[in-house]
């Protein structure tokens, strides 16, 4: 896996403005659940071999699936971070 850019890095830092610890802590918390959300996101665009705003064809005759995306349903995860709400497509 590829490092984030140090330069990136810094870009975010220096416009959160932290104050302290926990600012950071909930930051990384929250940049943690928008990963395992895009995670989430790829892993069901490779698994149907079509992204989120696509729709497949309604022929029969078609190797193409006939699944739509219906949405999210919120789940509570325990992470060492704490308990996280994500949306599971």
């Amino acid at each position: 896996m590829e490092k984030v850019p140090a330069e990136m890095m810094r870009e975010f830092v220096r416009s959160q403005k932290f104050t302290s610890t926990d600012e950071v802590m909930t930051a990384m918390k929250n940049m943690f659940k928008d990963i395992l959300q895009e995670v989430m996101e790829c892993e069901l665009a490779d698994e149907l071999g079509y992204e989120k705003s696509e729709r497949t064809s309604n022929d029969e005759c078609s190797n193409k699936s006939k699944n739509y995306r219906n949405g999210y349903s919120k789940k509570t995860i325990k992470t060492q971070m704490g308990e996280l709400d994500i949306k599971v497509p």
